[in-house]
């Protein structure tokens, strides 16, 4: 099996490399992902207000950990449709699949916000 030639980079190289690619990544997901770029505008939002809004460090956390992951679970979302696109922008109920399952994730991340921020609100 042939690995990739990005795999031998050790030591700082490495760790400016990965960098460099999560900024690319970023990057991406801002410029071609609309439901990335509304949920950056919904962090840049919630953010702020966890800080305003929780009762303490623990529930400041819960809130805005909770937001960060929607923001990661997109991400992940918007990588595994990017991949599916490259194979191929056919039909098939595999991709379908695919992409629904990263649809339902978004979904429980969001679902997962409005759980953890109804509690906290509530207590």
């Amino acid at each position: 099996m042939q690995e990739s030639p990005y795999k031998g980079k050790r030591g700082l190289k490495r760790v400016l490399n990965a960098l460099l690619y999560s900024i690319d990544g970023l990057k991406a997901a801002l410029q071609y992902e609309d439901a990335f770029r509304q949920e950056v505008l919904l962090a840049l939002a919630m953010i702020p207000l966890a800080f305003i809004l929780a009762h303490g460090s623990v529930d400041r956390a819960l809130m805005i950990g909770s937001v960060l992951l929607v923001l990661v679970v997109e991400l992940l979302n918007s990588a595994v449709e990017a991949a599916v696109d490259r194979i191929s922008f056919e039909h098939h109920h595999l991709i379908k699949r695919a992409k629904d399952m990263g649809s339902a994730a978004v979904l429980i991340s969001l679902l997962n916000v409005l759980t953890t921020w109804g509690l906290i609100l509530l207590s």
